[in-house]
């Protein structure tokens, strides 16, 4: 793997107005937006729109934010952009895709979730499966490190497994499962995979090829963007599905798996986002490299400045007697779970808060991870860091965790 490129933090950060005065921890549950992706989601909006088309100049401009989007997509996640479904929210993606592939199951078909998941991966499955009659099995995760491996995924695989519903990174513990390894189990009994990516995405390179992932869905405003979700897929795969749509809308992949009128100036500022990521690394001339390039250096650049600013998170909390920290995955995005004895999640919460750092307290909904973890409904603290994330910042919230903890 190449060197990572050089990151200008503070170059990074000029371009988010929100990060004066406050630290912000809470980047798992949405990041903060930098100015390009506002001014691209006003420009489109105050620029003249219509229903997409090839007549007027306003159908043409909606048209080309929606194939940009696409493409923008494509370069993140290293898949094809006619593959490239928009929805409201990852959750719907999700649900509406567990609908449609519940159609082809029964009695006796299987399905498999994770412990180690976010809800919005687990109760879509889990319900689609309870309304045709299959079986849900549980895939569990080892609670004192917070890995989940091969093994426990291979361990509830049978002949009867349809789809496997699993995490590319804990939105709790920051756990990385072996994808690729657990793609090659779920392929050999001929079942699907679906992979949750939202909280992958914003912190390391990805490409769903090699992840082997037939379904990967992530969130744009994980990784700087407007709210809304997505999922991908090859197209062929699309092609063999048909959720319920309006007779007169497009039947053609992916539009048919859109409902109503896209949110053109949302998707506007998803190729912002991606824009803006594809310029994190210096050095990148736009000119001379393919996005994509420019996406995977910027996002190898990421990692290293993230694992190391959480290398010294790890350590500060290590060195408070006070501090649980949960789960010890050994390959992870930069988020830390812990708690503090004598103080709940809520206390430490509002402590930090009242110093300026935004570390918020509860399950997150991974909440099947929670209390698999004996942490229950409450849950604990999350620190996550971002690309914009500075080692002051961290050492506010050590300072501020310490003074709890003392």
């Amino acid at each position: 793997m190449p060197a990572p490129t050089a990151f200008d933090l503070a170059r990074v950060r000029a371009d988010f107005p929100a990060l004066a005065g406050t630290a912000y921890f809470d980047g798992p549950g949405g990041t903060q937006v930098p100015r390009q992706v506002a001014e691209a989601i006003a420009a489109t909006m105050t620029s003249g729109l219509s229903n997409r088309g090839q007549v007027t100049a306003s159908e043409r401009r909606a048209e080309e934010v929606v194939l940009g989007a696409r493409a923008a997509v494509a370069d993140l996640l290293g898949c094809d952009a006619a593959g490239v479904v928009f929805a409201r929210s990852m959750t719907q993606a999700t649900y509406d895709l567990a609908r449609v592939l519940a159609r082809q199951w029964g009695p006796g078909d299987e399905v498999v979730v994770s412990r180690l998941d976010h809800d919005s991966n687990i109760r879509p499955w889990l319900q689609a499966a309870e309304a045709v009659g299959a079986t849900v099995r549980w895939a569990d995760f080892d609670a004192e490190t917070g890995e989940l491996g091969v093994d426990d995924v291979r361990a509830v695989l049978s002949e009867r497994t349809r789809l496997v519903a699993v995490t590319g990174a804990s939105n709790i513990l920051g756990t990385r499962p072996d994808v690729p390894a657990i793609a090659e189990a779920v392929h050999e009994v001929g079942a699907l995979l679906f992979v949750d990516g939202v909280h992958l995405t914003p912190h390391a390179p990805v490409d769903v090829t090699e992840l082997g992932a037939d379904f990967y869905a992530c969130s744009p405003y994980k990784f700087f963007g407007p709210h809304h979700g997505l999922l991908v897929a090859r197209p062929e795969l699309l092609e063999q599905l048909h959720p319920d749509k309006l007779l007169p809308s497009s039947d053609a992949v992916p539009e048919r798996f859109e409902l109503g009128t896209l949110p053109y100036e949302l998707l506007a500022g998803t190729t912002a986002a991606v824009d803006f990521i594809a310029g994190l690394a210096p050095g990148a001339d736009a000119a001379e490299q393919p996005r994509r390039q420019r996406l995977l250096a910027s996002m190898r650049a990421v990692e290293a400045h993230e694992d190391e600013l959480l290398e010294r998170l790890l350590e500060g909390l290590g060195r408070l007697d006070a501090v649980r920290l949960h789960g010890s995955p050994r390959r992870r995005t930069p988020t830390v779970y812990f708690s503090v004895a004598g103080h709940s999640g809520r206390e430490v919460h509002q402590q930090l808060a009242a110093r300026g750092v935004n570390a918020p307290a509860s399950h997150f909904y991974a909440l099947e991870a929670s209390r698999w973890l004996g942490l229950g409904d409450a849950g604990a603290v999350r620190a996550g860091l971002a690309p914009y994330t500075s080692a002051d910042e961290v050492d506010r919230l050590l300072d501020g965790v310490a003074e709890l903890a003392s």
